[in-house]
């Protein structure tokens, strides 16, 4: 991860901010999922923080689940965090029935926000504290076949968590 003072996404940057209103929210913001998914194609992980809760929101929304706020900024998040809560997901969905047993986690980054992904280990290597690392692959190096993609998630990455 960068420094956040050569970052240009930082909770000070007020080009970040939400939009306020329903036609200033496009396709493409970086507050909707697609927009979430090109940034981190981009090598960059946003999320959302509410400036009158504090509320982290990962992947980002235009308002904050919390108070209902539109007050919210984007602020890179760092790429490490510790497990919170995992689980196995033994019937995945067909894209994914290759990998399985799929581990998967709530990961609390050292941001305080949360982010839920496949971990790369088996259940019973992985415990709450574990430390782990984000990761992003493209869907073809992890074996997803793209003929399961919508047609809009054809360019989106594919984000696992390793163990640190």
């Amino acid at each position: 991860m960068t420094d956040e003072s050569d970052s240009p996404m930082t909770d000070t940057d007020s080009t970040t901010t939400g939009p306020l209103t329903a036609e200033a929210l496009t396709a493409d913001s970086a507050f909707t999922l697609p927009g979430f998914f090109d940034a981190l194609a981009d090598g960059r992980l946003l999320a959302a923080r509410c400036t009158d809760c504090e509320t982290h929101m990962l992947p980002p929304r235009p308002a904050c689940y919390a108070c209902g706020s539109r007050a919210v900024t984007l602020s890179e998040q760092p790429r490490t965090g510790e497990v919170v809560s995992y689980t196995s997901v033994n019937r995945p969905p067909s894209a994914f029935e290759h990998l399985a047993p799929i581990t998967v986690a709530v990961v609390e980054l050292d941001s305080s926000a949360r982010l839920t992904g496949r971990v790369a280990a088996p259940l019973e290597d992985l415990a709450i504290g574990d430390r782990v690392e984000l990761e992003v692959r493209d869907p073809e190096d992890v074996g997803i076949d793209p003929a399961f993609d919508l047609s809009y998630e054809a360019e989106w990455p594919v984000h696992v968590f390793e163990r640190a």
